[in-house]
């Protein structure tokens, strides 16, 4: 009788652990499909903005110069 309780238990941790690996899976596919928008919309934007843009990467890399590690 006792090993009636524990497989029920144990579907649940399996769920469990199914579900937070599901879980993970389709927060990293969100995740690069929001990178691969935003570079393609920082892209877009240089090319419809060329000097901001120009502006933009001068400034990022003075602060990357000025960056103490």
């Amino acid at each position: 009788m006792p090993d009636e309780d524990q497989e029920p238990e144990q579907d649940r941790e399996q769920d469990q652990e199914q579900q937070q690996t599901m879980g993970e899976a389709d927060r990293r596919r969100r995740r690069a499909q929001f990178l691969r928008e935003l570079n393609e919309a920082k892209a877009l934007r240089e090319r419809v903005q060329p000097r901001r843009a120009r502006a933009a990467r001068m400034r990022q890399q003075m602060r990357m110069r000025t960056f103490r590690w």
